[in-house]
């Protein structure tokens, strides 16, 4: 298996089908195979050996699926940079994978100067953005056109097709080495679960540099169907790209299918009737957004998608049927979900072996979709991977029905509005800071975000400082989304009898009440 694979399908049994749109700007599959292989030759004319990382920080654009394709097509391996990190941590991750391509849009041209001081590694930069070509950096239309189509490298199989950043429990991000193999298994999971139908309108709404898009678009690209997209999240600039293109299916976390089905503009006539299919993860969705979602898109089918990058993303699929008035009556709505498509989970104790139905333990899964290891990190790979299973760092029990209900998280990991976030990363910004002597960053509900950043801080004896000046000096060093959204002074923090701090009884107050101890 290779992910270019279905281009070729694709361009062989419907050249003339519309393959992706942007705005005004459409390409059939005979056009965008062309686009391709003539990206993938400019890239080769750069550099780009057999394996070499390249890297894109960009918002969503057809360009982007050009990147994503053209980079495997020519030998390379992709790293999309995340949107929403701060220049240092991308530049952390350019350096960590050795990414020597950037290819850059105009959202992000004013952070290439840091990231030129600071990724030394990084050799040429590719403007893909509207407007001129700034000083210092190739264009990318011009580079198409002088540029000769090249054939198909066909890495396959367990060949690395990318690197995939994901958050640290030591501070540091990690990167997630996932194969040819690797991506397209969870594209055939989700085309299993009859989630990507011939003939349909996939719509790029969630960011593309994450596996939650790039997973489900790998299902639609095994079809042939057309991918339309959105440069970022909006709830009106989505509702209006459904009705104006027919779009059929999307993936949405639930804060973004809240926020679409609230939005005012629902108020007025539209004609959504072409979308079928809403896929959401991260977090489960309230039986009252549910609901509203249901009235106000009556005939579409929601199902969950739970997993990790480091599983490809697909782990399981809670489908639509439990959505349902019907199926809600079976107690599943809260469920993640059943094992997806060649995918096996146990849900086991501290020594690995399996707990009893409804007794809760840590995920494992095994299969094609578990990723090789953690670039550059052999320990943290021999930790997470033990005889072939991931361990996820999430805690469940499953039913006699073999579906797995998430109950705690085994990690210091938060996800708020569909995003992870390590506290460890958290932790190390505020501790930077010359008033804190120590410091405890956990998750706590929310309506809007499932989960928001919650800080306990100590301050060193004689000092003092405000939440909002911390969260500003946490601003300097991580994502703002990743920093605090409230404070808390403690004169001390809970210890165990070992020294360690005691996040659940931080949590404690924030969840009692709650079946879940997380989102």
């Amino acid at each position: 298996m290779y992910l270019t694979q279905a281009l070729h399908r694709a361009a062989q049994l419907h050249p003339n089908r519309i393959a992706v749109q942007f705005g005004e700007r459409q390409h059939t599959f005979r056009e965008f195979i062309r686009r391709v292989a003539r990206l993938a030759g400019a890239l080769q004319q750069m550099g780009m050996q057999t394996g070499d990382r390249v890297a894109m920080l960009a918002l969503n654009s057809d360009r982007y699926l050009e990147y994503q394709m053209a980079v495997p097509w020519g030998g390379g391996a992709l790293n999309p940079c995340n949107i929403r990190w701060s220049a240092a941590e991308i530049a952390y991750s350019l350096n960590d994978s050795g990414s020597t391509i950037l290819l850059v849009d105009d959202m992000f041209v004013p952070m290439v100067k840091q990231l030129r001081a600071e990724a030394l590694v990084v050799r040429d930069v590719i403007y893909c953005g509207e407007g001129s070509v700034p000083d210092g950096m190739m264009g990318y239309e011009q580079l198409l056109a002088q540029s000769m189509p090249v054939p198909d490298a066909v890495r396959r199989g367990e060949d690395l097709a990318g690197i995939f950043y994901t958050g640290g429990t030591t501070g540091f991000p990690k990167g997630v080495m996932l194969s040819h193999t690797n991506m397209c298994s969870s594209g055939l999971a989700v085309r299993a679960a009859g989630m990507a139908d011939p003939g349909s309108v996939y719509l790029h709404a969630a960011p593309m540099f994450h596996l939650a898009d790039m997973g489900l678009a790998m299902a639609h690209w095994l079809e042939g169907n057309t991918h339309v997209i959105v440069p970022a999240f909006s709830p009106e600039l989505v509702l209006d790209t459904i009705e104006r293109c027919r779009v059929t299916h999307a993936v949405l976390v639930p804060t973004m299918i809240q926020m679409m089905v609230d939005h005012p503009t629902m108020k007025k006539k539209r004609d959504l009737s072409s979308l079928k299919s809403v896929t959401y993860g991260a977090s489960p969705i309230s039986e009252a957004v549910l609901d509203r979602a249901m009235e106000a898109l009556p005939g579409v089918g929601f199902s969950q998608a739970y997993g990790m990058t480091e599983l490809s993303p697909l782990a399981t699929i809670n489908p639509a049927y439990y959505h349902s008035a019907e199926g809600r009556n079976l107690g599943k709505l809260r469920a993640a979900g059943r094992a997806g498509f060649c995918v096996e989970l146990r849900i086991v104790d501290a020594a690995g072996t399996e707990v009893p139905r409804g007794t809760v333990g840590e995920v494992i899964a095994r299969g094609p979709n578990v990723m090789q290891g953690y670039w550059n990190k052999p320990e943290a790979t021999a930790q997470a991977l033990r005889d072939g299973w991931m361990h996820t760092g999430d805690g469940a029990w499953m039913d006699d029905d073999g579906f797995i209900f998430i109950a705690d998280r085994l990690k210091d990991m938060i996800i708020s509005g569909g995003e992870n976030i390590f506290s460890a990363e958290v932790e190390n910004a505020l501790a930077q800071h010359p008033c804190v002597a120590s410091c405890a960053v956990i998750g706590i509900p929310s309506d809007a975000w499932g989960e928001s950043v919650h800080a306990v801080v100590v301050n060193k004896p004689g000092q003092s400082i405000e939440a909002e000046e911390l969260i500003a000096h946490c601003k300097q060093l991580i994502a703002p989304y990743k920093c605090p959204r409230s404070v808390e002074f403690r004169d001390a923090l809970p210890l165990s009898g070992a020294g360690k701090i005691l996040k659940t009884a931080l949590r404690e107050p924030f969840w009692a009440g709650s079946e879940r101890k997380v989102a």
